[in-house]
Protein backbone atom coordinates (compact mmCIF):
# COMPACT_ATOMS: atom_id res chain seq x y z
CA UNK A 1 0.00 0.00 0.00
CA UNK A 2 2.69 2.38 0.77
CA UNK A 3 4.58 3.13 -1.92
CA UNK A 4 8.08 5.20 -1.91
CA UNK A 5 8.35 8.83 -3.19
CA UNK A 6 11.69 7.26 -5.47
CA UNK A 7 8.98 5.02 -7.12
CA UNK A 8 8.04 6.90 -9.96
CA UNK A 9 6.84 3.83 -12.02
CA UNK A 10 4.52 2.83 -9.42
CA UNK A 11 3.39 6.16 -8.84
CA UNK A 12 2.97 6.63 -12.61
CA UNK A 13 0.74 3.30 -12.70
CA UNK A 14 -1.28 4.37 -10.11
CA UNK A 15 -2.14 8.23 -11.61
CA UNK A 16 -2.22 6.52 -15.29
CA UNK A 17 -4.43 3.32 -14.13
CA UNK A 18 -7.25 5.60 -12.51
CA UNK A 19 -7.25 8.14 -15.61
CA UNK A 20 -7.80 5.25 -17.17
CA UNK A 21 -10.77 4.36 -15.29
CA UNK A 22 -12.49 7.42 -14.78
CA UNK A 23 -12.08 7.72 -18.86
CA UNK A 24 -14.60 4.80 -19.52
CA UNK A 25 -16.87 5.66 -17.09
CA UNK A 26 -16.88 8.92 -18.72
CA UNK A 27 -16.76 8.34 -21.88
CA UNK A 28 -20.06 6.16 -21.01
CA UNK A 29 -21.58 9.28 -19.21
CA UNK A 30 -20.45 11.55 -22.17
CA UNK A 31 -21.93 9.19 -24.93
CA UNK A 32 -25.36 9.43 -23.54
CA UNK A 33 -25.00 13.59 -23.54
CA UNK A 34 -24.69 13.75 -19.80
CA UNK A 35 -23.38 17.03 -17.78
CA UNK A 36 -20.20 15.42 -16.55
CA UNK A 37 -18.09 13.74 -19.67
CA UNK A 38 -14.83 12.14 -19.56
CA UNK A 39 -12.18 14.85 -18.92
CA UNK A 40 -14.53 15.35 -15.75
CA UNK A 41 -14.29 11.93 -14.58
CA UNK A 42 -10.85 11.65 -15.65
CA UNK A 43 -9.73 14.50 -13.18
CA UNK A 44 -12.12 13.12 -10.67
CA UNK A 45 -10.36 10.01 -10.25
CA UNK A 46 -6.93 10.85 -10.97
CA UNK A 47 -7.24 13.38 -8.29
CA UNK A 48 -8.83 11.20 -5.60
CA UNK A 49 -5.84 9.10 -6.14
CA UNK A 50 -3.42 11.91 -5.99
CA UNK A 51 -4.87 13.22 -2.65
CA UNK A 52 -4.95 9.12 -1.15
CA UNK A 53 -1.04 8.94 -2.37
CA UNK A 54 0.37 12.06 -0.36
CA UNK A 55 -0.48 10.37 2.93
CA UNK A 56 0.81 6.98 1.91
CA UNK A 57 4.22 8.48 0.49
CA UNK A 58 4.69 11.41 3.14
CA UNK A 59 3.53 8.62 6.59
CA UNK A 60 6.98 7.04 8.29
CA UNK A 61 4.59 6.24 11.04
CA UNK A 62 2.29 3.37 9.98
CA UNK A 63 -0.32 4.48 12.97
CA UNK A 64 -0.16 8.25 11.61
CA UNK A 65 -0.13 7.47 8.15
CA UNK A 66 -3.28 5.08 8.49
CA UNK A 67 -5.41 7.78 10.11
CA UNK A 68 -4.46 10.07 7.65
CA UNK A 69 -5.32 8.13 5.13
CA UNK A 70 -8.92 7.71 6.41
CA UNK A 71 -9.43 11.15 7.17
CA UNK A 72 -7.49 11.63 3.47
CA UNK A 73 -10.54 9.49 2.18
CA UNK A 74 -13.50 10.57 4.07
CA UNK A 75 -12.33 14.45 2.71
CA UNK A 76 -12.33 13.25 -0.64
CA UNK A 77 -15.81 11.59 -0.60
CA UNK A 78 -17.58 14.83 0.99
CA UNK A 79 -15.76 17.21 -1.48
CA UNK A 80 -16.49 15.35 -4.48
CA UNK A 81 -20.44 14.51 -3.22
CA UNK A 82 -20.27 18.38 -3.46
CA UNK A 83 -19.41 18.11 -7.26
CA UNK A 84 -22.13 15.88 -7.60
CA UNK A 85 -24.37 17.70 -5.73
CA UNK A 86 -24.14 20.76 -8.14
CA UNK A 87 -24.49 18.30 -11.02
CA UNK A 88 -27.70 17.59 -9.61
CA UNK A 89 -30.59 20.10 -11.18
CA UNK A 90 -34.30 20.38 -10.07
CA UNK A 91 -36.65 20.70 -12.62
CA UNK A 92 -40.56 21.57 -12.25
CA UNK A 93 -42.42 22.82 -15.07
CA UNK A 94 -44.80 25.68 -14.41
CA UNK A 95 -48.03 23.76 -15.11
CA UNK A 96 -47.33 20.98 -12.62
CA UNK A 97 -46.37 21.39 -8.97
CA UNK A 98 -44.55 17.83 -9.23
CA UNK A 99 -40.63 17.69 -9.02
CA UNK A 100 -38.62 16.52 -11.64
CA UNK A 101 -34.49 15.99 -10.30
CA UNK A 102 -32.13 15.07 -12.98
CA UNK A 103 -28.66 14.20 -12.85
CA UNK A 104 -28.66 11.52 -9.70
CA UNK A 105 -27.06 8.86 -11.69
CA UNK A 106 -24.16 11.00 -12.98
CA UNK A 107 -23.45 12.30 -9.53
CA UNK A 108 -23.19 8.70 -8.38
CA UNK A 109 -20.96 8.12 -11.05
CA UNK A 110 -18.29 10.50 -10.07
CA UNK A 111 -19.10 9.79 -6.21
CA UNK A 112 -18.11 6.34 -7.74
CA UNK A 113 -15.18 7.60 -10.31
CA UNK A 114 -13.47 9.12 -6.92
CA UNK A 115 -13.84 5.59 -5.19
CA UNK A 116 -12.33 4.04 -7.92
CA UNK A 117 -9.10 6.53 -7.87
CA UNK A 118 -8.82 6.48 -4.26
CA UNK A 119 -8.35 2.29 -4.46
CA UNK A 120 -6.24 3.08 -7.10
CA UNK A 121 -4.18 5.04 -5.16
CA UNK A 122 -4.16 3.01 -2.36
CA UNK A 123 -2.50 0.36 -4.62
CA UNK A 124 -5.75 -1.82 -4.41
CA UNK A 125 -5.96 -1.71 -8.36
CA UNK A 126 -7.79 -4.82 -9.07
CA UNK A 127 -10.38 -4.53 -6.86
CA UNK A 128 -11.13 -0.71 -8.63
CA UNK A 129 -10.69 -2.43 -11.96
CA UNK A 130 -13.69 -5.47 -10.96
CA UNK A 131 -16.00 -2.20 -9.53
CA UNK A 132 -15.51 0.05 -12.88
CA UNK A 133 -16.08 -3.71 -14.96
CA UNK A 134 -19.49 -3.72 -12.38
CA UNK A 135 -19.58 0.03 -12.56
CA UNK A 136 -20.42 0.21 -16.70
CA UNK A 137 -22.05 -2.90 -16.97
CA UNK A 138 -24.72 -1.05 -14.36
CA UNK A 139 -24.69 2.53 -16.32
CA UNK A 140 -25.62 0.43 -19.84
CA UNK A 141 -26.93 -2.95 -19.37
CA UNK A 142 -29.25 -2.69 -16.81
CA UNK A 143 -30.66 0.53 -18.43
CA UNK A 144 -30.62 -1.81 -21.44
CA UNK A 145 -32.86 -4.17 -19.61
CA UNK A 146 -34.61 -1.79 -17.99
CA UNK A 147 -35.59 -0.51 -21.68
CA UNK A 148 -36.33 -4.44 -22.01
CA UNK A 149 -39.18 -4.72 -19.53
CA UNK A 150 -40.76 -1.41 -20.18
CA UNK A 151 -41.21 -2.49 -23.97
CA UNK A 152 -42.97 -6.18 -22.75
CA UNK A 153 -44.90 -4.05 -20.55
CA UNK A 154 -46.25 -1.64 -22.48
CA UNK A 155 -47.06 -4.27 -25.29
CA UNK A 156 -48.86 -6.15 -22.93
CA UNK A 157 -50.85 -3.52 -21.80
CA UNK A 158 -51.69 -2.84 -25.33
CA UNK A 159 -52.96 -6.13 -25.82
CA UNK A 160 -55.10 -5.96 -22.91
CA UNK A 161 -56.52 -2.70 -24.48
CA UNK A 162 -57.49 -4.32 -27.66
CA UNK A 163 -58.98 -7.27 -25.91
CA UNK A 164 -61.17 -5.35 -23.84
CA UNK A 165 -62.23 -3.17 -26.88
CA UNK A 166 -63.03 -6.65 -28.80
CA UNK A 167 -64.93 -7.38 -25.49
CA UNK A 168 -67.46 -4.58 -26.18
Amino acid sequence: MFVSSDDWVEIGTRLVLALFVGCIIGLNRQKGGRAAGMRTFMLVSMGSALFVMIPLQAGTDTANAANALSRTIQGVSTGVGFIGAGLILHESPRESKSLRVRGLTTAASIWLSAGLGAAIGCGLWQMALLAAFLTLITLSGVKRLTEFFNFWADRKKLATRRTDVTDI
